[in-house]
Formats: C-alpha cells, sequence, structure tokens
C-alpha cells in the first residue's frame, strides 16, 4: 500500500475494524478555492469517501462563495478574512454540526479568518471538535516570521488549555512548518529558512513531546520522501523536493483509532496535496 493510492472504504469490512465506523478526514490548503475549484476541487470532493475536509488558504468572500462551491448533501461554513482575496478557512461535512466557532480569539487569527472548528456528535458519549488551521507564513521577512512567532506563542497557551480541558480536537491545517529530517527533501539546505527553523520544530515538540498532542500522519505512516507542498519553482513537484508542512494534529484519544494515511497526488489542485487519515470510531465508546 502507497502513501498515494487512498483505498476505499469497504477496504474495512474485511479487516478488525469491519464492526466499527471509519471517519476519514482531510486537510488540504488550496491556495484559492475558485482556482481549485478551475482544476476540478469541487468535482473530487462531491465524489470522494471524506466525512470531513478541511480547507485553508480559501480566498474568498461570502458573497464570492455562490452555488458551484455549494454540494447537495454536505454541510459547509466558510471563515473568510477580512481582506479580500487572502487567507481564509472553510469546512465541508457530510457529518451535521453540532456547532460552528469562528477564531482563537486573537486578532491575528481572528482578523484573518485562520482557524475554524465545528463540533460533532459521533456517538461515542462526548464531543468531537475538528478544525481547519492556516498558520501565518514567515518566508516574506522578519516582520512577517515575528508575526508567526507571536501567533505560535498564543496559539499554544491555547493549544494547553484543551488538554487541561481534555478537549477531543483533530486540528487539520497548513501549519508552515516541517517536523523533523524525514519532511523534507533539503534539510541542510533550509536551516534558516522560515518553516524549518529550529524554533519552529521546537514549537512542534512541545505540542508533541510536552502537551500530548499526536502527529497522527505519522502514527501509521514512517515513509520519507512523502510531502505535502511543493515549490512552483525550479520542477520541484517533478523532482519530488518537497516539505510535509500539511497536518493533522490530535489530542491523545485519536492515536489509537488512526489507522491509515495518505497524501493525494493522483490530481492536482493547487502547490498542496490533500492529507488523507482514517480514524476508526466503535460507537460503544464514552458510554
Amino acid at each position: 500500500m502507497t502513501p498515494y493510492t487512498i483505498l476505499p472504504k469497504s477496504h474495512y469490512l474485511h479487516t478488525e475494524h469491519h464492526d466499527k465506523s471509519i471517519l476519514r478526514v482531510v486537510s488540504i490548503n488550496v491556495n484559492g478555492l475558485r482556482a481549485a475549484e478551475k482544476k476540478g476541487f469541487m468535482h473530487w470532493l462531491a465524489q470522494s469517501e471524506a466525512d470531513v475536509v478541511c480547507l485553508q488558504e480559501t480566498r474568498l468572500t461570502h458573497e464570492q462563495w455562490d452555488d458551484k462551491f455549494k454540494l447537495e448533501g454536505w454541510f459547509a461554513h466558510l471563515f473568510p478574512a477580512e481582506k479580500a482575496g487572502y487567507a481564509g478557512t472553510s469546512i465541508y461535512s457530510r457529518l451535521p454540526f453540532v456547532s460552528v466557532k469562528n477564531g482563537l480569539g486573537f486578532d491575528l487569527a481572528d482578523t484573518q479568518g485562520r482557524f475554524v472548528e465545528a463540533e460533532f456528535d459521533l456517538g461515542i458519549g462526548y464531543p468531537i471538535y475538528i478544525a481547519s488551521l492556516y498558520l501565518p507564513s514567515g518566508s516574506s521577512g522578519e516582520e512577517a516570521q515575528a508575526r508567526k512567532d507571536l501567533f505560535l506563542a498564543q496559539y499554544q497557551t491555547i493549544l494547553a488549555t484543551w488538554r487541561k480541558e481534555n478537549k477531543s480536537v483533530i486540528v487539520c491545517g497548513d501549519y508552515n512548518i516541517v517536523h523533523k529530517r524525514i519532511d523534507i527533501k533539503n534539510w541542510s539546505g533550509n536551516q534558516k529558512s522560515s518553516g524549518c527553523l529550529p524554533h519552529e520544530r521546537a514549537w512542534l515538540d512541545s505540542l508533541y513531546d510536552e502537551l500530548g498532542y499526536v502527529d497522527t500522519f505519522r502514527e501509521v505512516r514512517q515513509e520519507s520522501d512523502v510531502y505535502s507542498w511543493w515549490s512552483n519553482r525550479g520542477q520541484a513537484r517533478a523532482k519530488n523536493v518537497g516539505w510535509r508542512i500539511d497536518y493533522q494534529v490530535c489530542s491523545p484519544d485519536w492515536k489509537d483509532r488512526t489507522v491509515n494515511a495518505w497524501v493525494y497526488k493522483a490530481q492536482w489542485f493547487s502547490d498542496h496535496a490533500p492529507v488523507v487519515i482514517d480514524y476508526v470510531i466503535n460507537p460503544k465508546q464514552g458510554e
């Protein structure tokens, strides 16, 4: 089984999970939903077996979010940036929302539409929260990096609070940070590049090692050279000179539920690829 060929859900009928429900969660930075739609993204989404899909960098307003972006049988919520054509997040779901919350309570996240969270009832005795996060890039210079670092500090405080509350959460998103050498093709050449800076990678270490969050992709995928973003320069995609900067960062209760993960590369909708993860849900959990 390759990291790129997504198994149909019917696969689980022939495994030990045959009597469980499979929750398929997808994260993708669409680099402009209007551009992605022209490349077939909405058609792919409609035909997919995804249950919840978290989008980042949607870059459109509510006025521009017309019928071609709204799928029959799906629930959807858009949180745009105040600045038109910039940032923004969205969640599409085949499952109904119990509630939806925009923002994290601080300016950089909320004015730029960088975080939206949906609450779900999966019948396991407690609420599940799935969120779409678009963490800032620091690549344009020192001021951008300073804003990114401030976001990291403010967001980490919130993540710590969630752990104290024992909140069950999957935070999908473009984190704009690689974690380890295995997550980037050119490790040595990017040690001074935003997204691979030592203090940024240490921030991810603290999420996993101190706060107890889980990089569920790595729970089931240990292969190298599996990336989720490629520069548009220098044939990076063709040569697979990539970065794994798109994650599903989960509270620890999702660790043992993770059964499969992929990066979808059969079609290209943006400079990022969809990260697809299957979680097994036992309806008797929590009773």
